[in-house]
């Protein structure tokens, strides 16, 4: 190894063995209000005066500020000796609590949640299951089921579902010409932004959501506008209650969370439910055949170690997971984050 490389390599082990506290920082400065205020002063603004409109001391924001400015969510500059921090074009879209593409419940979601259960991770690895019933607020083995216990809990994680459809929706739903399916069924729909996705590309179509009483009492009274009229809610649970008839099923994000008897389950059901003709519209993110990334699906795999009975699957597993359920001609593309498997009945 060369001089370059070591230098490198040394520099990339440091940043990862602190790569914990990044998506602190990034929280944090979110959680705070920074990049909202520096979104609305409309220019840069010093650390002391960040601190004294945000109710924090000057020495802890300056800190944190820099911090921000070396992992490129804010800028400085240098004016009348004083230096004046101002957000980036990354901290302007994504970071702002008010930004219309904002990932504020998503990083809240990462840091409060998944990041206390990733300190049992030896003993998921060893044991290959999720360690929930180590933790004292959870009683139960579906980690899902403690969100769902409170209505702002639940709201939460519906906010996080909602930030990524926000971004990432309209990319998985163009990558198939889906105009021949007038009526779909989304499960676990959860707060209908894949639905309202569908409806704006293919204005003929009606989308319904079925998923459980309690997300869809949440979805309508705070995501799904009254005059969203061609966006119906169905509650029920997929393994078990009677499912809608359409033409199209969406399954996004879902398979990943189960063990592949349950996903060949759910998706039996969905063809003996699928009018001839139609299909299921599967959205995950997927490995590489010979698992050599992408690297989100690999850091997805470790959270559903973490957090489910599920994993991240190659090509040819999702394959296998349809045709098992009966599902043919088989077709797969990779959008931005996602991809997108059609399976036809």
């Amino acid at each position: 190894m060369s001089a370059t490389e070591e230098a490198e390599a040394l520099k990339l082990l440091f940043r990862n063995q602190y790569s914990f506290l990044i998506s602190k920082i990034m929280f944090t400065a979110s959680d705070l209000g920074v990049f909202d205020l520096l979104m609305e002063s409309k220019e840069p603004l010093t650390s002391v005066t960040i601190a004294e409109r945000l109710g924090t001391s000057p020495f802890g924001m300056e800190r944190l500020l820099d911090a921000c400015v070396g992992l490129k969510f804010l800028q400085v500059e240098r004016k009348d000796n004083q230096t004046l921090y101002g957000n980036t074009n990354l901290a302007n879209l994504y970071l702002g609590k008010r930004s219309p593409r904002t990932q504020y419940y998503s990083l809240k979601f990462n840091v409060e949640f998944v990041y206390t259960r990733a300190q049992h991770l030896a003993d998921s690895v060893r044991e290959g299951e999720a360690q929930t019933y180590r933790l004292s607020d959870i009683s139960t083995k579906d980690v899902f089921e403690a969100m769902y216990r409170s209505e702002s809990g639940l709201r939460e994680f519906m906010e996080f579902m909602h930030e990524m459809w926000s971004l990432c929706g309209r990319d998985v739903l163009s990558a198939f010409d889906l105009s021949h399916f007038p009526l779909v069924c989304d499960l676990g729909g959860c707060t209908g932004d894949l639905a309202k996705e569908y409806i704006s590309l293919y204005p003929n179509s009606t989308v319904t959501i079925l998923d459980l009483p309690e997300v869809v009492e949440t979805g309508k009274k705070h995501f799904v506008s009254s005059e969203e009229h061609r966006i119906t809610f169905h509650e029920g649970d997929a393994f078990k209650d009677p499912i809608p008839e359409a033409d199209l099923y969406i399954v996004a994000r879902t398979l990943h969370c189960f063990s592949e008897e349950k996903c060949v389950q759910l998706l039996t059901r969905l063809h003996k439910a699928c009018k001839p003709g139609g299909g299921v519209l599967v959205v995950e993110i997927v490995l590489n055949e010979d698992r050599t990334g992408p690297f989100e699906a690999h850091i997805y795999a470790v959270v559903m170690l973490l957090l489910t009975q599920g994993k991240e699957r190659t090509p040819s597993e999702y394959n296998a997971l349809l045709s098992a359920a009966g599902f043919k001609d088989i077709q797969q593309k990779k959008a931005i984050l996602f991809d997108a498997i059609l399976g036809r009945k």
